[in-house]
């Protein structure tokens, strides 16, 4: 283990969490404001999560998901943003503006270095006196098993949700032996082009759990899947009924990609490929033989399935963050003061307007949550919304408040939920005939499986 001397505050490095877009962002803005990051990413590569979902086209265009300040960046090296009307999937958004950032960052990246802790240097959580003062030290694991402590004047967590999908029960818990049957449960939409992703669903019956776009991209594709293997179909279980809105906007939706994604999803049902099964809240799983039935808490029962894939949303992991003083709102697991913004019991992505520094500062003093990773369990999220959140915090610790409080950003007039996507090739894409998203990330979610009630980016 080695340890740092710790400087005077002013002259540590800001400790970004996670290489992903919203991370990257933020390093790029603070090297705009001449502050140093140093970026933990505990993948060996940039936008780790995000090539999880490489197969998954985006709902947004290239122009809403690449930030200013990375391209200010980027330009000297003779980078240039892809056409900004085409959509980007997650791999084209790591290989071909992610990596080339972090690469631009150099040495401000560190790869498989994962946070362990944060805390104030010499303070508990509960130690008061002179808190303000001290700096940060963040915990590390490194890839070979060793371990390290850095100091930094301030923490940016930009690690987004995807580590920790959120599991098929509807208590928010794992169903009964949901973890005994994990051999036969995935809970990421599944890239049907490997081959052994294919041989696992092609021919069987899967169970899809999630009413977001997740779920219709699981729907859409295993739609696909059957009319080339016959005997392939979808039960697809939604906690709640079917209305005039389970599959979102359709053709009336103003991001025609995420529309068409809904449409597709609903075909699927129509075309007998998959076949809903409403108010499903699953209790328990139980083997049938080599098969898993499904038990809803009011007694019901799924026909026996061969897979199940589990698409209810993301939760933050908060456990490294133990030791500094959050305030969260207790259902969301958001900032206090953004959280009523993003209930998704109140508000649809519609209504969430951009948002910065004051809404993100917690009670303990220059420690953020950006990205994915702010709205805590609420299923929308925007790229530019996080790009946005980063150049007000950096403006803020480089003691520029007007910069800080001042709204540079114009959403959609819809705005966009999070959720992940799906455009088999590019001229679809085009022609609204997919659907897709970012992030995990992004016009995000920067992940893949949505919570129930997402849309897209």
């Amino acid at each position: 283990m080695s340890t740092n001397s710790v400087p005077t505050t002013g002259q540590l490095p800001v400790i970004v969490i996670g290489a992903g877009p919203v991370g990257l962002a933020a390093a790029a803005h603070l090297v705009e404001r001449d502050i140093e990051p140093l970026v933990l990413e505990a993948g060996p590569f940039a936008g780790t999560a995000v090539r999880d979902w490489a197969h998954v086209r985006l709902f947004s265009p290239w122009a809403e998901v690449t930030d200013p300040a990375a391209e200010k960046l980027l330009a000297p090296t003779g980078w240039v943003r892809p056409d900004g009307a085409t959509y980007p999937t997650g791999g084209d958004w790591a290989e071909q503006y992610l990596q080339p950032l972090a690469d631009v960052l150099a040495d401000k990246v560190r790869y498989g270095a994962t946070v362990t802790g944060v805390a104030r240097a010499g303070r508990d959580r509960i130690v008061d006196a002179d808190r303000d003062e001290q700096p940060f030290t963040v915990h590390i694991q490194l890839a070979d098993g060793g371990e390290e402590r850095i100091s930094a004047r301030a923490v940016i967590d930009a690690s987004g949700t995807w580590s920790i999908p959120s599991p098929m029960g509807a208590d928010g818990l794992p169903a009964l032996s949901e973890k005994a049957a994990a051999d036969r449960i995935s809970y990421r939409v599944p890239d049907l082009r490997d081959p052994a992703v294919r041989a696992r669903y092609a021919g069987k019956r899967t169970a899809v759990i999630g009413s977001g776009a997740s779920a219709f991209t699981a729907l859409a594709y295993l739609a696909d899947l059957a009319k080339d293997e016959p005997g392939t179909h979808a039960a697809w279980a939604l906690r709640r009924g079917i209305g005039a809105n389970t599959f979102g906007g359709g053709e009336a939706d103003q991001l025609p990609a995420r529309g068409a994604l809904g449409l597709r999803a609903k075909a699927a049902v129509e075309a007998g490929h998959a076949s809903a099964v409403t108010g499903f809240r699953t209790q328990a799983v139980e083997r049938d033989g080599d098969q898993l039935v499904l038990v809803a808490e009011d007694g019901r029962r799924l026909d026996p399935v061969d897979e199940v894939i589990v698409l209810t949303g993301f939760r933050p992991d908060l456990s490294f963050l133990s030791e500094v003083r959050l305030g969260l709102d207790e259902r969301l697991q958001a900032p206090t003061t953004l959280a009523p913004l993003i209930d998704p019991n109140v508000h649809s992505c519609g209504t969430v307007y951009p948002h910065g520094v004051n809404e993100l500062s917690h009670p303990e003093k220059d420690i953020y949550l950006v990205g994915m990773k702010s709205y805590g369990r609420a299923p929308t999220f925007l790229a530019m919304t996080g790009y946005e959140q980063v150049r007000s915090i950096t403006a803020a610790l480089a003691g520029d408040r007007e910069a800080a409080e001042r709204v540079e950003l114009t959403l959609p007039e819809t705005g966009v939920c999070g959720g992940a996507g799906l455009y088999d090739d590019p001229d679809a894409a085009q022609s609204g005939e997919g659907g897709g998203c970012c992030a995990a990330p992004a016009t995000l979610q920067i992940s893949i499986g949505a919570p129930a009630s997402s849309g897209g980016c």
